[in-house]
């Protein structure tokens, strides 16, 4: 295996994994919770860490494929938080539903009813102007190209030191 596929390998488990552990400590840490658009963001790279995760197992060929694939579903969460970013920025219209989150445990219809009803079109906290999903964006989206790029076959051809006579 390349070097250029390793990382490109370790990229592809590492970034989706951090992202996850990101959201899911601004969301219990800090009361930050997801409404159905981040939900998206989240499920797409959750997906991306299987092939991610198969990569490391599978040998040839197909450990390639596993990192590309990785790659390419990668790019749909950054292009899912693009769409989401631009619905919080108000370029744009998104789903006009709102997402709770009820916790279990005890009564379930005051879980319910107590839970935090979360807007997609708020982004409830940002950083230098850039909301969580837009962040997202950027990430995952340089991510996903690192990834494809590194995991990519060279086209070139290796000098081998022998010049060929006409």
């Amino acid at each position: 295996m390349s070097s250029k596929l390793a990382l490109a390998r370790a990229i592809a488990l590492l970034v989706p994994a951090g992202l996850l552990a990101g959201a899911y400590v601004s969301q219990y840490g800090f009361g930050l919770f997801p409404c159905e658009m981040c939900w998206w963001q989240r499920y797409a790279h959750f997906a991306a860490l299987v092939p991610a995760v198969l990569a490391f197992v599978v040998k040839g060929a197909g450990q390639r494929l596993m990192v590309q694939l990785a790659g390419l579903i990668i790019l749909i969460a950054a292009l899912l938080g693009g769409y989401h970013a631009g619905v919080e920025y108000g370029w744009w219209e998104g789903i006009t539903t709102c997402a709770t989150t009820a916790t279990a445990g005890g009564d379930p219809l005051e879980a319910i009813l107590n839970a935090p009803i979360v807007r997609c079109d708020t982004a409830p906290w940002d950083l230098f102007g850039i909301s969580l999903a837009g962040w997202n964006f950027l990430i995952s989206g340089a991510t996903a190209v690192a990834v494809l790029v590194l995991s990519g076959r060279s086209r070139a051809t290796p000098y081998s030191g022998k010049i060929r006579e006409m």
